[in-house]
């Protein structure tokens, strides 16, 4: 069990917030459904609050199995989600809910080694939170990562090289069958499909994608891998989502092989 940790609110943590200022959060467009897991109480009602005090309707459970009942029960929008929780860890909540449905995920840690945020995303986790944490901040994450679930506003469909991507469904698929994405790696297939041959790096995707200026771009690496593992014919050796040495990647079908 982790130890006792209190957010400390009015300090703003994100690297975007400049020096004393907290940032705004805007109201929820609908009441969408939050479920936050965290063994620490206080935690879990500090976050519950300014969740609730946003717009958001919210559910809270302690443990693994209990949020895995609740969102069973009633399947909800997003989940703000520990990891380290008794019993089964965040990374198992993680995947199980994963295993059923593209649930958005904001992941919280008291660690802040670069492993254990690689492994949340390598899970599927859409975002990831490092305690401490001004829980407005967490809040923005939360608007932003719900925000990117919604219909796209140019719903136009995108295809190459048997990809095919409906931003308006929120469908992808490889030659006709459909592909089991992620939120990030939807809106990061999704990219690449609408700008063929052109090279970004992970900062660009950062902000394109991910909608932040500023961020750990391994980030970016983890999603990209993961993606490759499901449009690929090898992987190990991508002819679509190149590597682009020094620079970043690019979408292009090509018959060269490529690592990295």
């Amino acid at each position: 069990m982790q130890q006792p940790y209190v957010p400390t609110p009015g300090r703003a943590t994100d690297a975007t917030a400049p020096a004393g200022a907290e940032p705004a959060v805007p109201p929820a467009p609908e009441a969408a459904r939050v479920l936050v897991v965290d063994d620490d109480a206080t935690v879990a009602e500090v976050v519950a609050g300014y969740l609730g005090r946003a717009g958001y309707a919210v559910e809270r459970a302690a443990d693994g199995p209990t949020a895995l009942t609740r969102a069973a029960a009633r399947w909800p929008d997003l989940v703000v989600l520990d990891l380290m929780l008794p019993g089964m860890d965040g990374l198992e909540v993680c995947r199980r809910l994963r295993a059923r449905a593209p649930v958005p995920v904001v992941m919280l840690t008291a660690r802040g080694d670069e492993d254990d945020r690689i492994l949340g995303l390598e899970v599927g986790a859409d975002d990831y939170v490092t305690k401490p944490f001004s829980p407005r901040e967490l809040v923005l994450r939360v608007r932003s990562v719900l925000r990117r679930t919604l219909p796209a506003a140019d719903p136009r469909p995108l295809a190459a090289a048997g990809l095919a991507v409906d931003p308006g469904a929120r469908r992808a698929t490889r030659n006709g069958t459909e592909l089991a994405l992620t939120l990030r790696e939807f809106d990061l297939l999704a990219f690449f499909l609408g700008h063929p041959g052109k090279v970004f790096s992970r900062e660009d995707l950062m902000r394109e994608v991910w909608g932040w200026e500023f961020g750990d771009l391994s980030t970016v690496t983890v999603h990209v891998r993961r993606l490759r593992g499901k449009v690929e014919d090898d992987p190990a050796r991508p002819r679509l989502i190149q590597t682009v040495w020094g620079v970043g990647y690019r979408f292009g079908p090509s018959g060269r092989e490529e690592t990295g």
